[in-house]
């Protein structure tokens, strides 16, 4: 689609050239490290994304599979990916697994024998048993480590080939499903899936072995630990599993949170889409402050279900308390026993229980709910993958011909044999359900040798959400033969686009039968641009081909458009062709139908958009004479064609209501409809014009570069690209994001709560060392005298007097009095210093969580007022995409991800501050290697922080065409479908797909490679504080031996883990730097408007406006759109804006809505509009603006969403736009529901829908931009009555396309290239032989030219009449007039 997008050119990559020794400690990697020191890499410096990881590839495997799957009864998105990758993840799983089970249960038995060794004299173990414990320890902790990070990075790697397989397969059912109403939300769920449930799956996968290797450890570990303490295990054990249906019931509930919150993010990404897609319009209507209700109420909603969730995460989180209590229970119960402690057995039990909780307690429940998640998102995949009808379009996609090329003609059997069998088809004899309960009675042949068009009693409908059909079309006939040229007609909603509708098969047909021979072409009615440059807009999928592609242009009036841009036909228009005006955009939609080599063009309204000159000349150069051998249908408003088109088709309500050509309806007199024809017969096409076909023979066809579209000489600008933020994350954006909290009070408490916690967990732990060094002294001395001085030298740290005032007044009784008084005490003192550290530790948690949440609620709401009171500068320069992507992805990360990632970081910092200076008051000389390993880590983690982090910010922005793209193909569908531009766009997605593999690939490498490094680190300082103690032969307590080298074992997950997540906080917080950028883009003028210049209540009472030395600029350092105006339109006066497409008329309504930089000055009503507050100005001016723009709601929303007006009013309204019949027949009535951008209406409707609002509005200035496009003639001369009566007392400012709509305007204002040409009435504009406006009349053709300049004149005496005729008079007169006419 984008073909001239430049291509990045990839180096090859390393992985794939590596030796197996290199793979496995990442060696490979070691080039991009050094390259990200020098500072962030480009994305022509990633490599290429792996063979295996190929998006076309994996997809193609998993369409087979599903395939498959849709034949079972139940379908199943999880057995599919057990049968793709099922075979290699689970036994190696496996093995990993138990090789992981072996080393954990060994190394407490080493633990404890090194223990023992230090245990006052003892004589049972000696120094060469002491070392190989000491070698058992390292060697268990190294096995693990090098096994695990390759498993890892095998598993993440199987988790990226299921996001892009299943990504394909939801971008091809996006590419299939039908237009009806009911997929009416599909759009935001395709994207929400595509960025937020796939990514699951890595994780899931990671996690899947802890579900039965959790329980499998704690049956071994249980035995082990029975062996050494007898019962008391027992109890310990028990108890911490005790936690473990709470924990099932807590994963279940975060289950249903996850739903609830993917719910109402869906709803809030789909309401912020539209809030996009219509921010102009929000903004013209003042309506920003009803929006941000609504979007307040939604996310309100959204930030409940997401509390759920993290409260329930900060009571998992405080699950690594249950170890320290597990080891009381089991201890103090083993001494109630009347056994006494020694070092060994504490620290095999504590060991013991940090394992257990490790795996049981933290890991199994988490596997749980991850693989629950994972289950959530397969299951709504599966829901999507089969949901939404597809269209019904049997056009099959060419990459879908793989099969046999030889295809045998379809012959009369065949088709014989394809008959109904009570809504079953049978095909080639066999039953095949159809998709839904249409039959497939379309016969589809492009490439049958005699082309036409015959529907045979043809009734059809659309689906619409609540199960009702609503009829398209309606017993409908007609045969259109090749060369003809047939016209559409018919009043609003007459399904003149269902017609074309149903011969592209967008609409299933329900009886009758239709025949379309011959290849189709379709220019949509809402003309759709993507974003890419203008050449690539019109080329799109089709071949490039220099010489037809100039005669289209030509044709299509688009070559002075094109001269008068930056680049040529190189300009990249935004998404939407925001940078197009109405004209333009549907001219190059036009020239895309035009430039496919087509048999059948099905044209859908295009001369509506242009102006009058214009549409003569495309109606004449291209549908006339470019297309004049093909099949042409023409569904139009533009009455003044017709005169010349063969076949006619008059329409009503879904029926055929007349045929024939133009003669023959005439002739029958009855069809009042086509009377208006003769009164602006616009284009007086001379009936005799010579038919100069065009003759395209061989001479093209040997031009027929198959080329690229660029030739080597041009270049596109790359505008707009997304900026990539450079370097570290900055310290202020970590502050900001703190100070969104707006309590420093609550902050510092938290910060406060964390440090004593950690304070208070470390003490008991040295606690407990001090009790098992008191216990050996007496177990070795058996005396009395020992007891005192043992408790009063290593109690007193931690222990209040009394303790000490007990012992001391027991030293008389027995010995065995005083040591059980001594325990009694000791128990209930370690009792009550855990319980203390719980409460705060809990305490610590949940107002963390909570102080998160806080956080993120605050930062959306300045990420939704900033973007809503940004300029349009902004909106016109930004993708939708890009924009949602802050609304969506990043958003989630502040919501969910960077609280977990925040409170690990906070976490380890503590941690290992608590580890060491345990180890210190152990040994102090073990600060010496704690300091080296710090530094080296220092060292591993500004490597990795630097490569990973410029990997990670090409990764997300390498995501956002993927959204963008999705976005796109849902707003061209129809087209896309039409031009048969499946699998070419299917190629574009896949391309984008690989980008953003070679860089998630990269990042998983990076990720990788320094965990491994870490962690080989960590364990190079758990074998220095092993074997310390071994070498520096010092009397060691047992008691601290233990306690040391427990601690350090701890520190090889944490320090990589901790180490990552620092990284991964500063990947996630540029979310946070993504966000605050949207909040900190230049605002517009304030809404309200300041007191000293606050207007009265009933301004503008008059409506007069006054343009002075005014200039207009669509951002502050661009040239001016509009120069030097200086004119002023008095009160109640209406005026007609007219000028070729881009003369600037569209740019007066921005000025006088300010929505671009204004200069000079604007005067309402003797008021410089500067000075008014946006609020207050844009209420008062009421629009009806070019593109209709209807959001999803109510229709009452639509019309009032202020809830400003009664019901009365609003059905009046309606009345008055003749749409009250029509409403009232809907389920609901005011109530009734509208579809994403009011697409069961059709687009005329909702130019009605916007009439009623403005007529609501009841402003004393009204502006009309090509309001009357969209509607049939009928319509708009209600349009046209309504807005004279309604509007009698108002200025009006209408700018027109169509000249006869200015005619009888008190005064026309001619633009050209942004200046004023002429002002006067058109009567006395049209005396002046050589004025710009007698230049446009006198384009439209002689018989059009003269019917003009009688409207003029007769307007024009009218005015003199003026004196003595009543503006009411006035008003009937002309309508007489018009009448007569």
């Amino acid at each position: 689609m984008n073909r001239t997008r430049r291509k990045a050119v990839r180096p090859k990559n390393l992985y794939s050239s590596a030796n197996i020794l290199s793979r496995w400690t990442f060696w490979w990697m070691r080039d991009l490290f050094k390259r990200g020191l020098e500072g962030p890499l480009t994305d022509e410096e990633l490599y290429q994304h792996r063979k295996t990881l190929d998006s076309e590839r994996v997809t193609s495997r998993f369409t087979e599979l599903w395939e498959d799957e849709k034949k079972r009864s139940d379908p199943s998105v999880v057995r599919m990916i057990f049968r793709a990758y099922g075979a290699i993840f689970v036994p190696l799983g496996l093995l990993f697994s138990i090789l992981e089970t072996c080393c954990k249960s060994l190394m407490p038995l080493f633990l404890g024998g090194l223990v023992g060794y230090f245990a006052t004299d003892q004589t049972t173990i000696t120094e060469s048993m002491a070392y190989y414990f000491a070698f058992g320890i390292v060697i268990c902790m190294l096995l693990p480590v090098l096994t695990f990070h390759p498993f890892i990075f095998y598993i993440f790697q199987v988790g990226t080939k299921l996001r892009l397989a299943l990504s394909g397969l939801i971008y091809r059912k996006c590419l299939e499903v039908s237009k009806s109403n009911r997929n009416d939300g599909l759009r935001a769920r395709a994207i929400n899936i595509l960025s937020n449930d796939l990514g699951r799956f890595d994780v899931a996968l990671c996690f899947l072995h802890d579900t039965w290797k959790g329980p499998m450890e704690s049956l071994l570990i249980g035995y082990l630990m029975y062996r050494e303490i007898g019962i008391s295990a027992v109890i310990g054990v028990s108890f911490m599993l005790s936690f473990i249906p709470l924990q099932a019931w807590a994963a279940k509930k975060a289950a249903n949170f996850r739903q609830m919150t993917a719910e109402r993010t869906d709803l809030r990404v789909r309401l912020m889409n539209e809030i996009i897609q219509g921010i102009q319009v929000i903004k013209m209507y003042a309506w920003e402050k009803s929006f941000a209700r609504v979007i307040a109420e939604v996310r309100l909603k959204e930030v409940n279900a997401i509390r759920g969730t993290a409260y329930i995460h900060a009571a998992l989180s405080c699950t690594s308390m249950i170890s320290p209590l597990s080891v009381f229970l089991a201890l103090c119960s083993y001494v109630y026993l009347g056994d006494a402690l020694t070092a060994k057995k504490v620290y095999m039990l504590s060991s013991y229980f940090n394992m257990l909780n490790d795996s049981m307690v933290h890991f199994w429940p988490l596997s749980i709910t991850f693989i629950a998640e994972a289950l959530v998102s397969a299951q709504r995949c599966k829901e999507f993958l089969l949901d939404g009808d597809k269209a019904e379009v049997p056009i099959k996609l060419e990459s879908d011909a793989k099969g046999p090329k030889n295809k045998r003609k379809v012959t009369r059997e065949d088709k014989l044999k394809n008959v109904e069998v009570n809504g079953t088809l049978l095909i080639n004899g066999q039953p095949q359900m159809t998709q839904t309960q249409h039959s497939r009675l379309r016969d589809y042949s492009p490439d049958a040798p005699h082309k036409c068009v015959v529907l045979k009693n043809v009734s059809a409908s659309w689906d619409s959400s609540d199960g009702h059909a609503n009829c398209a079309i309606d017993n409908f006939s007609t045969d259109i033969q090749d060369h003809t040229l047939t016209a559409v007609v018919g009043p609003v909603g007459a399904g003149k686009s269902s017609l074309l509708h149903v011969l592209l098969g967008e609409v299933g047909i329900d009886q009758g039968e239709a025949s379309v021979h011959g290849k189709i072409s379709y220019a949509a009615q809402e003309p759709w641009v993507f974003e890419g440059t203008i050449r690539d807009n019109i080329v799109f999928v089709e071949d490039y081909n220099e010489r037809r592609y100039k005669k289209v242009i030509k044709a299509c009036a688009l070559e002075r458009d094109l001269e008068l841009m930056p680049k040529g036909d190189l300009t990249v228009v935004g998404e939407r062709g925001v940078s197009l005006s109405g004209g333009q955009k549907a001219r190059v939609s036009l020239a895309r139908a035009v430039y496919r080599k087509a048999d059948i063009y099905l044209l859908d309204d295009p001369l509506s958009a242009v102006d009058t000159h214009v549409g003569k000349h495309i109606f004449d150069k291209c549908i006339r004479d470019f297309l004049s051998n093909k099949i042409r249908i023409l569904v139009t408003h533009q009455l003044q064609y017709l005169f010349d088109v063969e076949h006619l088709l008059l329409m009503s309500s879904g029926k055929v209501v007349a045929q024939g050509s133009y003669q023959e309806l005439q002739r029958s007199r009855q069809f009042q409809f086509l009377e208006q024809a003769r009164s602006h017969d616009e284009s007086g096409i001379d009936t005799d014009s010579i038919h100069s076909h065009m003759s395209r023979s061989d001479s093209e066809k040997s031009m027929e570069h198959h080329n690229t579209l660029l030739r080597p000489d041009e270049t596109v600008e790359e505008i707009n690209q997304e900026q990539q933020c450079v370097g570290a994350v900055k310290f202020s954006v970590y502050a900001s994001y703190f100070k969104a909290l707006e309590s420093t009070f609550f902050f510092s408490l938290i910060v406060v709560l964390f440090v004593c916690s950690r304070i208070m967990l470390t003490g008991v732990d040295y606690f407990l060392s001090r009790w098992v060094i008191w216990e050996e002294k007496i177990a070795l001395n058996g005396s009395s005298l020992a007891v005192p001085a043992a408790v009063n030298g290593t109690l007193d740290a931690t222990t209040e007097g009394s303790v000490n005032d007990t012992v001391i007044s027991a030293v008389p009784t027995a010995t065995a009095d005083i040591e059980s008084d001594v325990r009694q005490e000791l128990v209930v003192f370690y009792a009550v210093i855990l319980s203390a550290t719980l409460i705060v530790y809990l305490m610590r948690t949940f107002g963390y969580f909570r102080m998160c949440l806080r956080i993120s609620l605050r930062l959306h709401d300045r990420l939704f007022r900033g973007i809503t009171r940004a300029t349009m500068y902004f909106f016109n320069t930004n993708s939708s995409g890009r924009i949602l992507n802050r609304f969506s992805k990043d958003i989630r990360t502040v919501d969910t991800d960077l609280p977990h990632t925040l409170l690990d970081c906070l976490a380890f910092a503590i941690d290992v501050s608590g580890v060491l200076v345990i180890v210190a008051i152990a040994n102090y000389w073990l600060l010496v290697p704690a300091a080296v390993i710090v530094v080296l880590l220092g060292c591993i983690r500004y490597l990795y922080v630097n490569t990973s982090r410029s990997v990670k910010r090409l990764e997300g922005i390498s995501r956002s065409p993927i959204y963008s793209l999705t976005n796109q193909t849902f707003q061209g569908l129809t087209t896309v479908r039409a031009l048969q531009a499946q699998s070419a766009l299917e190629s574009e997605f896949h391309e984008y797909q690989n980008a953003n593999t070679s860089a998630w690939f990269l990042f998983l490498s990076c990720t990788r490679a320094f965990a491994l490094w870490s962690d080989l680190l960590c364990i190079g300082y758990i074998t220095a504080v092993t074997f310390s103690f071994l070498l520096l032969r010092n009397e060691f307590n047992s008691g601290d031996v233990g306690l040391a080298i427990l601690h350090s074992t701890t520190m090889t997950g944490m320090c990589q883990w901790g180490m990552r997540q620092t990284a991964q906080l500063e990947n996630e917080m540029t979310s946070v730097e993504r966000v605050l950028e949207y909040t900190e883009q230049p605002l517009e003028a304030p809404l309200e408007t300041a007191e000293k210049f606050k207007p009265k209540t009933e301004w503008p009472s008059k409506g007069r406006i006054e343009f002075i030395n005014f200039k207009l600029r669509y951002a502050p350092k661009e040239e001016p759109v509009l120069r030097d105006l200086n004119f002023t339109i008095e009160s109640r006066e209406k005026i007609g804006i007219v000028g070729r497409t881009g003369a600037g008329k569209s740019s007066i309504i921005q000025s006088i809505f300010r929505l671009a930089c204004n200069e000079g000055m604007i005067r309402i009503d003797d008021v410089d509009i500067e000075h008014i507050g946006l609020h207050d100005l844009r209420s008062r001016i009421s629009i009806i603006p070019q593109d209709p723009v209807l959001f999803s709601g109510t229709l009452r929303y639509n019309l009032d969403p202020m809830n400003e007006r009664t019901d009365e009013e609003m059905w009046k309204a309606l009345g008055d736009v003749e749409l009250r019949s029509y409403v009232s027949t809907l389920i609901g009535g005011l109530n009734c529901r509208m579809y994403d951008g009011g697409s069961n209406f059709s687009v005329g409707q909702r130019q009605l829908v916007c009439l009623a609002r403005a007529i609501l509005r009841n402003n004393r200035i009204l502006i009309l931009d090509e309001a009357t496009a969209n509607v049939d003639p009928e319509t708009d001369k209600l349009i046209q009555q309504t807005i004279r009566s309604k509007f009698a007392n108002c200025t009006v400012l209408t700018i027109a396309h169509r000249l006869h709509t200015v005619m009888d305007s008190d005064r026309v204002l001619v633009m050209d290239a942004g200046e004023v040409r002429e002002l006067g009435h058109a009567y006395e504009l049209l005396q002046r032989p050589d004025g710009y406006l007698r230049q446009l009349v006198n384009n439209t053709g002689t018989s059009m030219a003269n019917a003009l300049m009688q409207a003029a004149e007769e307007s024009y005496s009218k005015r003199l009449l003026d004196g003595r005729i009543s503006a009411d008079d006035l008003n009937i007169t002309a309508a007489m007039h018009e009448h007569n006419d």
